[in-house]
């Protein structure tokens, strides 16, 4: 029984590196897509070395049918290689793409080194062929499943080969020697592909956890929307960014009437309530209709966004509005409504004309404190090349 738990174990680290199953392959697939730039190479590496072979057996050897066989294994690597290059430059690469042609890179290298090792030279070692094998299988990041199959089925057709051509004792020495360099290859890849995956998911867990934090330092908890300081960072890439296109930035602020009173009077745990339906609110706006929103104080929230139309910031407004009223919140201590309601000032700027982010945002908040001047439940839109204009919704 413990000797089949220890297999099993065994077994699961073999596959899974002790990482678990998803992480296992979340992370093989990001790193397997590497393997194709790694077949470009060693494609290239083949090309020239079987090319190497060539000139060497026409000049020396002067054997035509073994350049002719070399000349043909460095061309089928070269036009993989080529092939590769131009696969490279898409940006999206199937995982079964790259099985296929890494088992047809092995396929030629088996030619290459079978045929050079015991058919050309039965009379020794074959060594060159056993380097050829660690290799090859180095040089990419495998499965070490697919890895395994790969290498017992090289070291399969090279004894198959050596039974037939070789001498007795050159027999039992490549079979040794295949045998050994198939450990080594097996326990290398395993283990470069362990490390690789170690590196991968650390790198993972760094990136989430400085996500994590980033997200914690630009959120509101409470509502989920971005924060003020999220806000003023985004105002000033605003300014510095925008398409061609857009003629005009509009910057918004809103605030919840007489929250002061809803929250002595409902309590703070139903002001908190209050806030996150609001945040909602701005969230839906967000999502809908393209701005970007954020909670920039207790019951103020902001809104940026550009604008080709200047009159498309009616459309906005009315929708902001729309989804207030129906939230239904009931506000017994509102002198204006029997619910929740809101203010919000407007500012719009042509694009290009201010940079200052800081004189912006106070001018719609002025806008924000004119609503409330004249009643509140209202929206104020103001500019430097628009005439003022009060928008009062059916709340």
């Amino acid at each position: 029984m413990n000797f089949y738990l220890s297999l099993s174990k065994f077994a699961y680290n073999w596959r899974y590196y002790s990482y678990g199953r998803d992480k296992y392959n979340e992370c093989m697939n990001r790193v397997f897509i590497t393997n194709l730039d790694s077949l470009r190479q060693a494609n290239t590496l083949v090309a020239v070395f079987s090319a190497s072979f060539t000139l060497f057996t026409v000049f020396y050897e002067k054997s035509l049918f073994n350049a002719v066989v070399y000349f043909s294994v460095a061309v089928i690597a070269f036009l993989f290689s080529m092939y590769l290059h131009y696969v490279i430059q898409k940006t999206v690469v199937s995982n079964r793409f790259i099985y296929v042609f890494s088992i047809l890179f092995y396929v030629n290298v088996m030619i290459f080194g079978i045929y050079l090792g015991v058919w050309a030279a039965p009379e020794k070692l074959a060594t060159i062929f056993l380097c050829l094998l660690i290799c090859a299988l180095l040089m990419f990041i495998n499965p070490p499943l697919y890895n395994l199959v790969l290498t017992v089925s090289a070291i399969a057709v090279f004894i198959t080969c050596i039974l037939f051509v070789k001498s007795p004792v050159n027999v039992i020495y490549d079979i040794f020697d295949s045998v050994i360099a198939g450990i080594f290859s097996i326990f290398f890849n395993w283990y470069i592909t362990k490390l690789r995956m170690g590196l991968e998911i650390s790198t993972t867990m760094l990136e989430e956890e400085r996500n994590k934090y980033h997200d914690q330092s630009t959120t509101d908890e409470l509502t989920q929307l971005n924060n003020r300081r999220d806000f003023m960072n985004t105002f000033k890439r605003y300014l510095a960014n925008y398409r061609m296109s857009d003629n005009w930035l509009c910057v918004a602020i809103g605030d919840i009437d007489f929250f002061k009173n809803y929250n002595d009077h409902y309590g703070h745990p139903m002001g908190d309530v209050c806030l996150r339906s609001i945040g909602v609110v701005f969230n839906k706006l967000k999502e809908d209709m393209g701005v970007y929103a954020a909670r920039v104080g207790g019951e103020e929230f902001a809104i940026l966004w550009f604008e080709e139309d200047a009159s498309h910031i009616n459309d906005i407004v009315s929708y902001l509005y729309k989804l207030v009223k129906e939230l239904n919140i009931p506000h017994e201590k509102s002198s204006i409504s029997e619910f929740i309601t809101i203010s919000v000032g407007i500012y719009i700027e042509r694009l290009g004309k201010s940079n200052d982010v800081q004189t912006l945002y106070n001018l719609a908040d002025k806008a924000l404190y004119e609503a409330k001047g004249i009643g509140r439940k209202c929206a104020v839109i103001t500019g430097s090349e628009i005439e003022r204009y009060v928008i009062t919704p059916d709340l």
